[in-house]
């Protein structure tokens, strides 16, 4: 069998495939479909200083070839998350890999939940910087479309923890390697890549949005040549390992962004139409590696033939 075992950095994983923050709970609500241990890593929903409602429903469409959502990062905040059974002692438990997406809007609340993560960080393997999310109208739109200022959130970040390092970057800026650049410049070990494209649909009977948010990211098949053509060009510029993600629906989707520079990558959008989805990718890499011979799936990371 192929060794799947991936490194990113200082973060090793026993496999590539990992699920997209936001589209997989805190992995216990998955449990009935298979073990979220299986994976090579759960990144879970946001994580932020205080709890957070999130936006007003509907909060997300369907539309051809993907979704739009606007959940607005709901979340239990920092200490709930960190002590009540249903997240970290539960994943704990699970045995998974842990990847904890946090956010904020200031400098400040993304360092001070880094702090109290780093200060709690038993289980927990690496953590994933939002700063990217285009549904939430305060904090991360600005950080996220600026070098200096998404700079000094990954320095902040930096400073308050020694576990390992995820910046996930917008598509929704000029030159994605710029971004990369500067996140790895103020301490990032890895960058993920892409969120969610804005976007809108109406439903032409009502005249309404079809979400109550007017607009929100668009994820899914929709975006995968983005997403792919986004890795694909950071690779070239950056030395730090890509985690890469935007429609994966198959093990050859999953392939596609292997051979474009990504090291590992996150299956989002598809669980919600097929929950088995983040293992069905996981064999579906395997069987590719078997059928072409390649004893390891290092073997293929960024050799596209260009």
């Amino acid at each position: 069998m192929p060794d799947l075992k991936v490194k990113l950095g200082p973060l090793e994983l026993k496999n590539p495939v990992m699920t997209a923050s936001g589209t997989f709970g805190y992995g216990s609500e998955y449990e009935e479909f298979f073990a979220p241990s299986l994976l090579g890593a759960v990144v879970v929903k946001g994580v932020a200083a205080k709890p957070v409602h999130g936006n007003p429903t509907p909060r997300v469409a369907e539309v051809t070839s993907g979704m739009i959502n606007a959940i607005g990062l709901q979340g239990p905040g920092v200490d709930k998350f960190l002590h009540d059974e249903h997240y970290m002692p539960y994943l704990k438990r699970s045995h998974s890999t842990v990847i904890v997406n946090i956010w904020g809007k200031s400098v400040d609340e993304y360092r001070y939940v880094a702090e109290r993560l780093d200060a709690e960080s038993d289980g927990i393997a690496a953590l994933e910087i939002n700063v990217s999310c285009p549904n939430v109208k305060e904090g991360g739109i600005s950080f996220s479309s600026d070098t200096t200022a998404m700079g000094k959130v990954v320095a902040a970040v930096r400073s308050a923890t020694k576990l390992p390092l995820i910046t996930k970057l917008s598509p929704n800026v000029k030159s994605m390697p710029d971004f990369a650049k500067a996140a790895a410049d103020n301490g990032s070990d890895i960058v993920s890549m892409i969120n969610t494209i804005p976007a809108m649909a109406i439903d032409i009977e009502t005249r309404r949005p079809k979400i109550a948010n007017v607009t929100g990211g668009l994820s899914g098949p929709a975006v995968k040549p983005v997403a792919v053509k986004m890795v694909y060009e950071t690779a070239k510029a950056v030395n730090i390992p890509i985690i890469g993600m935007g429609g994966i629906f198959s093990g050859e989707d999953a392939v596609e962004f292997l051979l474009a520079g990504a090291s590992a990558v996150a299956v989002g959008t598809a669980i919600f139409s097929d929950p088995m989805s983040p293992i069905k990718v996981l064999h579906g890499i395997e069987e590719y590696l078997s059928r072409h011979h390649y004893a390891s799936v290092n073997d293929i990371i960024g050799k596209v033939l260009v």
